[in-house]
């Protein structure tokens, strides 16, 4: 399904992770990229994020760890999701996240990983490259 209108993104911070500095940073390099972002906060559970995203009609899912925890929270969105037949949102992620966990994740529908220090330019190009995609690629916008 083609969707039309600006890119919506749900971002998260699952789990005790208090650090939330850099998906704030994200959060504005979206929104001043034209993308509607709803950001859940601190310490959100994955029904909570899954919920979340469904009824606000999102796009993708962003979601950020830095405590290490990434893996447990993160698959758990992504099965929630697959649970509610809504795998068809787009999950990226970021944080520190060894490189080994990156192809677990990759596999579980995680379209993008990113580690610290990522511009944010490229993360809102890789999110229009991949979402809108005719809106990229020279094509008629509309």
């Amino acid at each position: 399904m083609v969707r039309s209108g600006p890119i919506r993104i749900l971002l998260a911070k699952p789990g005790l992770d208090g650090h939330d500095r850099g998906i704030r940073l994200v959060l504005r390099a979206l929104r001043d990229a034209g993308m509607e972002v709803i950001y859940t906060g601190l310490r959100t559970t994955a029904c909570q994020i899954v919920t979340a995203a469904i009824e606000e009609d999102v796009d993708a899912i962003g979601l950020s760890s830095l405590s290490g925890a990434h893996e447990t929270h993160f698959l758990e969105v992504s099965r929630l999701l697959a649970e509610q037949k809504a795998d068809d949102i787009l999950l990226f992620g970021g944080g520190i996240i060894p490189q080994q966990d990156v192809d677990r994740l990759q596999d579980a529908g995680f379209q993008c990983i990113y580690p610290p220090g990522t511009p944010l330019d490229q993360i809102v190009l890789d999110l229009r490259a991949t979402l809108r995609p005719e809106q990229t690629s020279g094509g008629n916008p509309s």
